[in-house]
Protein backbone atom coordinates (compact mmCIF):
# COMPACT_ATOMS: atom_id res chain seq x y z
CA UNK A 1 0.00 0.00 0.00
CA UNK A 2 3.02 2.12 0.62
CA UNK A 3 4.02 1.99 -3.01
CA UNK A 4 0.33 2.83 -3.83
CA UNK A 5 0.16 5.83 -1.69
CA UNK A 6 3.74 7.11 -3.23
CA UNK A 7 1.89 6.84 -6.29
CA UNK A 8 -0.94 8.64 -5.69
CA UNK A 9 1.10 11.64 -4.37
CA UNK A 10 3.49 11.37 -7.88
CA UNK A 11 0.10 12.17 -9.54
CA UNK A 12 -0.60 15.29 -7.26
CA UNK A 13 2.60 16.53 -8.60
CA UNK A 14 1.35 17.25 -12.18
CA UNK A 15 -1.32 19.67 -10.33
CA UNK A 16 1.93 21.76 -9.41
CA UNK A 17 3.96 20.77 -12.74
CA UNK A 18 3.79 23.62 -15.07
CA UNK A 19 2.65 23.02 -19.18
CA UNK A 20 6.08 25.38 -20.31
CA UNK A 21 4.84 26.24 -23.66
CA UNK A 22 2.48 29.15 -22.49
CA UNK A 23 5.21 31.08 -21.68
CA UNK A 24 6.95 31.06 -25.25
CA UNK A 25 2.34 32.34 -26.04
CA UNK A 26 2.66 35.30 -24.21
CA UNK A 27 -0.30 33.88 -21.60
CA UNK A 28 -1.83 31.75 -20.16
CA UNK A 29 -0.75 28.83 -17.54
CA UNK A 30 -2.05 25.42 -17.03
CA UNK A 31 -0.84 22.63 -14.97
CA UNK A 32 0.07 19.21 -16.90
CA UNK A 33 -2.90 17.76 -14.03
CA UNK A 34 -5.40 19.87 -15.84
CA UNK A 35 -4.46 19.22 -19.51
CA UNK A 36 -4.66 15.98 -18.59
CA UNK A 37 -8.10 16.19 -17.20
CA UNK A 38 -9.48 17.95 -20.28
CA UNK A 39 -7.83 15.86 -22.75
CA UNK A 40 -9.32 12.42 -20.85
CA UNK A 41 -12.81 14.22 -21.50
CA UNK A 42 -11.75 14.97 -25.06
CA UNK A 43 -10.36 11.32 -25.55
CA UNK A 44 -13.81 10.16 -24.46
CA UNK A 45 -15.50 12.69 -26.83
CA UNK A 46 -13.79 11.42 -29.98
CA UNK A 47 -14.21 7.55 -28.88
CA UNK A 48 -18.03 8.20 -28.38
CA UNK A 49 -17.77 10.02 -31.76
CA UNK A 50 -16.04 7.15 -33.21
CA UNK A 51 -18.08 4.38 -32.06
CA UNK A 52 -16.13 1.60 -33.04
CA UNK A 53 -13.14 1.67 -30.38
CA UNK A 54 -12.96 1.12 -26.67
CA UNK A 55 -13.65 4.24 -24.98
CA UNK A 56 -12.06 3.17 -21.89
CA UNK A 57 -9.02 2.83 -23.33
CA UNK A 58 -9.25 5.84 -25.07
CA UNK A 59 -9.68 7.56 -21.78
CA UNK A 60 -6.97 5.31 -19.61
CA UNK A 61 -4.23 6.42 -22.82
CA UNK A 62 -5.32 9.96 -22.27
CA UNK A 63 -4.84 9.70 -17.78
CA UNK A 64 -1.73 8.01 -18.14
CA UNK A 65 -0.01 9.76 -21.08
CA UNK A 66 1.71 12.50 -19.60
CA UNK A 67 2.44 10.61 -15.88
CA UNK A 68 5.75 10.42 -16.47
CA UNK A 69 6.20 14.12 -16.44
CA UNK A 70 5.86 14.62 -12.55
CA UNK A 71 9.60 13.08 -12.90
CA UNK A 72 10.68 14.50 -15.79
CA UNK A 73 8.76 17.87 -16.16
CA UNK A 74 6.98 19.49 -19.09
CA UNK A 75 8.95 19.94 -22.33
CA UNK A 76 7.50 21.98 -24.62
CA UNK A 77 8.11 21.78 -28.39
CA UNK A 78 11.48 24.63 -28.20
CA UNK A 79 12.91 22.05 -25.25
CA UNK A 80 12.23 19.19 -27.21
CA UNK A 81 14.67 20.33 -29.83
CA UNK A 82 17.74 20.48 -27.18
CA UNK A 83 16.93 18.24 -24.21
CA UNK A 84 16.76 14.52 -24.10
CA UNK A 85 14.51 13.09 -21.51
CA UNK A 86 14.75 9.46 -20.54
CA UNK A 87 11.17 9.17 -20.13
CA UNK A 88 11.55 5.02 -20.49
CA UNK A 89 13.39 5.10 -17.54
CA UNK A 90 10.83 7.07 -15.41
CA UNK A 91 8.28 4.74 -17.14
CA UNK A 92 10.16 1.64 -16.08
CA UNK A 93 11.06 3.32 -12.53
CA UNK A 94 7.26 3.62 -11.31
CA UNK A 95 6.04 0.80 -13.53
CA UNK A 96 8.55 -1.69 -11.09
CA UNK A 97 6.45 -0.37 -7.75
CA UNK A 98 3.16 -0.67 -8.85
CA UNK A 99 1.01 -3.89 -8.69
CA UNK A 100 -0.03 -3.05 -12.24
CA UNK A 101 3.17 -1.75 -13.62
CA UNK A 102 3.11 -4.12 -16.86
CA UNK A 103 -0.28 -2.23 -17.77
CA UNK A 104 1.04 0.90 -16.83
CA UNK A 105 4.02 0.01 -19.35
CA UNK A 106 1.97 -0.95 -22.20
CA UNK A 107 -0.49 2.01 -22.00
CA UNK A 108 2.67 4.25 -21.91
CA UNK A 109 3.94 2.13 -25.03
CA UNK A 110 0.40 1.79 -27.08
CA UNK A 111 0.31 5.94 -26.66
CA UNK A 112 3.68 6.37 -28.06
CA UNK A 113 3.71 3.91 -30.54
CA UNK A 114 0.39 5.53 -32.11
CA UNK A 115 -0.25 2.07 -34.08
CA UNK A 116 -4.28 1.93 -32.25
CA UNK A 117 -7.33 3.76 -33.27
CA UNK A 118 -7.48 4.45 -29.34
CA UNK A 119 -4.22 5.73 -29.56
CA UNK A 120 -4.35 7.80 -32.19
CA UNK A 121 -7.71 9.52 -30.76
CA UNK A 122 -5.99 9.86 -27.80
CA UNK A 123 -2.98 12.25 -29.75
CA UNK A 124 -6.23 13.79 -31.07
CA UNK A 125 -7.54 14.95 -27.89
CA UNK A 126 -3.89 16.19 -26.94
CA UNK A 127 -3.51 18.52 -29.18
CA UNK A 128 -7.55 19.34 -28.80
CA UNK A 129 -7.16 20.51 -25.63
CA UNK A 130 -4.45 22.56 -26.86
CA UNK A 131 -6.38 23.98 -29.54
CA UNK A 132 -9.16 25.08 -26.48
CA UNK A 133 -6.58 26.73 -24.57
CA UNK A 134 -5.43 28.72 -27.70
CA UNK A 135 -8.73 29.89 -28.89
CA UNK A 136 -9.17 30.58 -24.87
CA UNK A 137 -6.23 32.78 -24.92
CA UNK A 138 -7.06 34.24 -28.29
CA UNK A 139 -10.49 35.13 -27.22
CA UNK A 140 -8.91 36.76 -24.47
CA UNK A 141 -6.46 38.83 -27.12
CA UNK A 142 -3.90 36.50 -27.16
CA UNK A 143 -2.40 37.48 -31.27
CA UNK A 144 0.30 35.20 -30.95
CA UNK A 145 -2.35 32.22 -30.75
CA UNK A 146 -3.42 32.47 -34.06
CA UNK A 147 0.03 31.61 -35.60
CA UNK A 148 0.17 28.34 -33.23
CA UNK A 149 -3.63 26.99 -34.48
CA UNK A 150 -2.52 25.72 -38.01
CA UNK A 151 0.26 23.59 -36.65
CA UNK A 152 -1.86 21.58 -34.10
CA UNK A 153 -4.37 21.20 -36.76
CA UNK A 154 -1.84 19.65 -38.42
CA UNK A 155 -0.86 17.14 -35.71
CA UNK A 156 -4.33 15.53 -36.13
CA UNK A 157 -5.15 12.19 -37.43
CA UNK A 158 -9.06 11.71 -37.08
CA UNK A 159 -11.37 13.54 -39.54
CA UNK A 160 -13.61 13.93 -36.19
CA UNK A 161 -11.00 15.89 -34.63
CA UNK A 162 -10.19 17.78 -37.41
CA UNK A 163 -14.01 18.99 -37.65
CA UNK A 164 -14.21 19.58 -34.16
CA UNK A 165 -11.00 21.78 -34.16
CA UNK A 166 -12.73 23.55 -36.77
CA UNK A 167 -15.68 24.59 -34.81
CA UNK A 168 -13.69 25.40 -31.76
CA UNK A 169 -11.86 27.63 -33.43
CA UNK A 170 -14.97 29.41 -34.35
CA UNK A 171 -16.79 29.49 -31.62
CA UNK A 172 -17.08 32.27 -29.02
CA UNK A 173 -14.88 30.40 -25.77
CA UNK A 174 -17.09 32.83 -23.13
CA UNK A 175 -20.61 31.90 -24.67
CA UNK A 176 -21.15 28.44 -23.76
CA UNK A 177 -23.06 29.51 -20.95
CA UNK A 178 -24.68 32.71 -22.27
CA UNK A 179 -27.55 31.31 -23.94
CA UNK A 180 -30.89 33.17 -25.44
CA UNK A 181 -33.04 33.40 -22.34
CA UNK A 182 -33.22 37.07 -22.23
CA UNK A 183 -35.72 36.94 -19.58
CA UNK A 184 -33.71 35.14 -17.19
CA UNK A 185 -31.04 37.76 -17.53
CA UNK A 186 -33.19 40.84 -16.96
CA UNK A 187 -34.24 39.20 -13.87
CA UNK A 188 -33.19 36.58 -12.69
CA UNK A 189 -36.03 34.12 -12.98
CA UNK A 190 -37.91 32.76 -15.76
Amino acid sequence: MKNLANFLFEVGMLKRTPRTGFQFLGSGSESVAEHIFRTAIIGYTLAKIDGEVDSGKVMQLCLFHDIPEARTGDLNYVNKKYVQVDERRAVDDLAKTLPFGAEYKATIDEFVARKSRESELAHDADQLEMILALKEYRDLGNRNADDWYPFAVKRLKSAAAIELAEAIWTTDSSRWWFDDDTDWWVRGKK
